[in-house]
């Protein structure tokens, strides 16, 4: 480097944030807060995400200003409400921060195979858009699910809850062995702690059937369920493995805890707020932590949502399935795996804040979309410490819904190698693929740091978004 400072070095200065660039990785800091970015040359840092960062890892009390322990950002690092998204803190075992992860609990992807190629679905596709349409924008669902259910999902685990589940609604043709048999492939799944006592009293009470209305469902946002075309393969051993064969068609879900992580994670955020050392000025990050008792509660109630988070998927994955099979009269899919990318895990004696960052360690499967215009990856996890054990989920939006809605708009629609199926236009011009990262760069950067490995590559289809 330079002895004098670079143009991005005095940029940052203003804001009181000491920068220095290593090749592709940023080390920054401010006051007593510092982090470590990986970030390919041509794509921007930006100010406001690299203060949220830094206020992210300077979490702590009056009388213990210190519990992080190492925080960094993967290439999809862009700002979020209090904590930047692709984003990982590690702090001390006995704290957690429920703010950094925010009331989208457990979000993530899951990955299905269809056993068929693209003319095969082609041949069918007005029957199965019409159908997986009513499911998944119009809200036509059928998801019985008895109390003693969601009981055993919370207090047992997800095998517990197949096994309370009655044949009737969207269970009447699902195949409960594969079910059980996917539970499996379901990443950091049965490494949760859950507690009914934190669910919604709706969920867990005294009536013989529930009907959540939000189940199955795929939430706003950046959440989608996509069909996608095996377009590459680098690695033929873990395609091999996934089921994955050049041509066919594969099913992408995204979506989260839905309205379980909402009841969970407002009340973790009022509560770490509210036990707040009187007499003491509040962070202006709006980021507090919890320590003993009290985060050990938190992670056992953010628990009980990624329960549900998984439920949740694997509802929507049901009703890709009910559409497969009613409309085009085959079901040979399988799981590929399924991985959370905004969490709080117990590892290596800390606790891993994932905010919208992705489990990586050794041989673990992880998947990176990247918009509805661009590839999406099936990767493999190297475990690199030095980026705590985790990848980016993602591209990450390049740009605000506001600012891409009025530039897709001024700008007018061209003629779009994507396809999205929504029942908002606000929907789609909001998730333009402009509004994203080029995936190329975000996963290079990574397997280059080696974060991960490329296995399997995958071309957008057709897009669902609610």
């Amino acid at each position: 480097m330079s002895s004098s400072p670079t143009r991005l070095q005095r940029a940052f200065a203003r804001h009181g944030i000491a920068l220095e660039q290593h090749g592709a990785v940023y080390q920054v800091r401010r006051g007593h807060s510092e982090a470590r970015i990986l970030l390919p040359h041509d794509l921007p840092l930006e100010a406001k995400a690299v203060s949220q960062l830094l206020d992210f890892a300077g979490v702590g009390w009056p009388d213990r200003p210190q519990p992080v322990r190492c925080a960094c950002a993967t290439p999809d690092f862009h700002p979020g409400s209090l904590a930047p998204v692709g984003s990982i803190v590690a702090t001390d075992a006995d704290v957690v921060i429920p703010a950094a992860i925010g009331t989208d609990i457990y979000c993530g992807m899951r990955l299905i195979t269809t056993g068929l190629r693209q003319d095969a679905l082609a041949a069918h596709e007005p029957r199965w858009i019409r159908h997986l349409t009513r499911r998944l924008l119009v809200g036509e669902t059928d998801v019985p699910v008895p109390s003693q259910a969601f009981r055993a999902l919370f207090a047992q685990g997800p095998r517990a809850c197949l096994d309370e589940l009655a044949a009737e609604g969207v269970w009447a043709a699902a195949d409960r062995a594969r079910l059980l048999r996917e539970v499996a492939g379901c990443v950091g799944l049965d490494g949760l702690v859950a507690d009914p006592a934190y669910a919604p009293e709706h969920l867990v009470g005294t009536r013989e059937r529930v009907r959540a209305a939000d189940l199955g469902t795929v939430g706003s946002g950046n959440h989608f369920v996509e069909f996608q075309i095996v377009e590459a393969i680098h690695d033929r051993n873990i395609a091999h493995a996934a089921g994955l064969r050049l041509g066919e068609v594969a099913v992408m879900i995204h979506s989260g805890s839905r309205g379980v992580g909402f009841h969970v994670g407002q009340r973790w955020m009022d509560q770490a707020r509210s036990a707040w050392q009187q007499g003491h000025k509040h962070p202006p990050s709006g980021l507090y932590a919890l320590r003993g008792a009290a985060a050990q509660q938190c992670l056992a109630a953010m628990g009980t949502a990624a329960r549900y988070a998984w439920l949740n998927r694997v509802v929507i994955a049901e009703w890709v399935r009910e559409a497969l099979e009613s409309c085009v009269g085959a079901d040979a899919s399988r799981l590929v795996v399924d991985v959370p990318h905004n969490f709080v895990a117990a590892e290596q004696g800390l606790h891993l804040h994932r905010k919208g960052t992705t489990p990586a360690h050794a041989g673990d499967w992880a998947l990176l979309p990247g918009s509805m215009g661009d590839a999406s990856y099936l990767v493999a996890g190297l475990g690199n410490p030095d980026w705590l054990w985790s990848c980016s989920h993602g591209a990450g939006r390049a740009l605000r819904r506001q600012v891409v809605r009025r530039q897709v708009r001024q700008d007018g629609a061209s003629s779009p190698t994507w396809r999205c199926i929504t029942l908002r236009e606000e929907r789609r011009l909001q998730e333009d693929p402009s509004a994203y990262k080029p995936i190329g760069p975000v996963l290079h950067s990574q397997e280059q740091a080696g974060l991960l490995r490329a296995a399997v590559q995958l071309r957008p289809w057709l897009t669902f978004k609610a």
